[in-house]
């Protein structure tokens, strides 16, 4: 249920309206947009439908939430988010934002490289996976903590934000240490234990839509994050399994432009992933861009050849600089700049 206040309320009237409901075992997420307050309700159904709320001073007019994912619609906040990083990027705003480097840490002197040319670009995050949940037991399972310290010394140097999976809810403390956003991966959107635990952490959230997830799973997802209390959560498409074996996953567009229409959260696009074929990538993000996403995840290695995960997804520097230029061009035609 959602609470509406009146512009002239007062914040005395707004905490008797939080202390009433939660003496209920109701639990009260505040909003405050730009011309008014919001107060969503999380709780019993049966307990929300006696409070007499629309008696209370203060209170302009009460909304029943239909979704089943409360926090995350766009009934509980109509403009759209905008998730800080740092303090410094937004993302969510007329500027898209774009995160780019390796699947995997490989080593210190090669993440440099990369960072160093992808800033160059216009990237503003570097992505690296330093704990790499693979299909096979075998293949390279990242540097782990090492590789964290390699972001964090990297992003210092580059001025970059740094970007790392998170796979463990025993590992949240760890990587909190080092990255600027927990990214929760595609296997793990589901993984509920480590949703909550980075709800109890203010750090901002990129989650991935699970292999074979619909949209209304990536955001019920979601709304575990925001019902712990961190609001900085982005959303990312990228690609599902279907029938089609010409990519390796089908990067569903169609998202974009829904998940806007039913949630206030920021929307990036993985066309790295989405595609797993680097000469597919640009065509892809340029779409995204058109659709309406607020920012791109794009794998970048300076030697795919030789990378140890993800090499046939993955831009060469020069042509990751290329796309940023075409990128732009898209962006002004949709009103949007990078």
């Amino acid at each position: 249920m959602i609470v509406i206040v009146k512009p002239e309320a007062t914040e005395k009237q707004i905490a008797h309206i939080v202390e009433k409901a939660e003496k209920l075992g109701l639990k009260a997420h505040i909003s405050r947009g730009v011309e008014r307050t919001i107060i969503g309700f999380i709780g019993p159904e049966d307990v929300l439908r006696v409070i007499p709320l629309e008696v209370f001073p203060g209170v302009e007019r009460v909304i029943p939430v239909l979704s089943p994912y409360k926090l995350v619609s766009r009934e509980f906040r109509r403009e759209g988010s905008i998730v800080k990083i740092r303090n410094r990027l937004e993302v969510g705003g007329k500027k898209l934002i774009i995160m780019a480097g390796p699947c995997s840490v490989e080593s210190l002197d090669s993440l440099l490289s990369v960072a160093k040319k992808i800033k160059a670009a216009g990237a503003t995050v570097l992505r690296g996976g330093a704990f790499k949940p693979r299909t096979s037991p075998y293949d390279f399972q990242g540097l782990g903590e090492e590789g964290l310290k390699y972001m964090k010394q990297v992003g210092k140097e580059c001025d970059l934000a740094t970007v790392s999976e998170v796979m463990d809810p025993r590992d949240v403390e760890l990587m909190d240490r080092y990255v600027d956003i927990f990214q929760i991966g595609a296997r793990n959107m589901q993984n509920f234990s480590l949703l909550k635990e980075v709800g109890m952490t203010q750090k901002p959230v990129l989650l991935k839509r699970g292999l074979s997830a619909t949209i209304n799973d990536l955001l019920m997802s979601a709304e575990y994050i925001l019902a712990k209390g961190n609001f900085n959560v982005m959303l990312c498409e990228r690609g599902i399994r279907t029938f089609e074996t010409a990519t390796r996953n089908t990067l569903d567009i169609n998202a974009v432009p829904v998940v806007k229409q039913k949630s206030h959260l920021p929307m990036i696009v993985d066309p790295s992933h989405g595609t797993g074929r680097w000469g597919l990538v640009g065509s892809i993000a340029k779409a995204a861009v058109a659709a309406g996403c607020d920012g791109l995840m794009i794998e970048v290695h300076e030697n795919p050849e030789e990378a140890f995960s993800d090499g046939a997804q993955s831009l060469v520097p020069e042509n990751f600089s290329e796309l940023v230029g075409q990128l732009k061009k898209v962006a002004l035609a949709v009103e949007r700049e990078i």
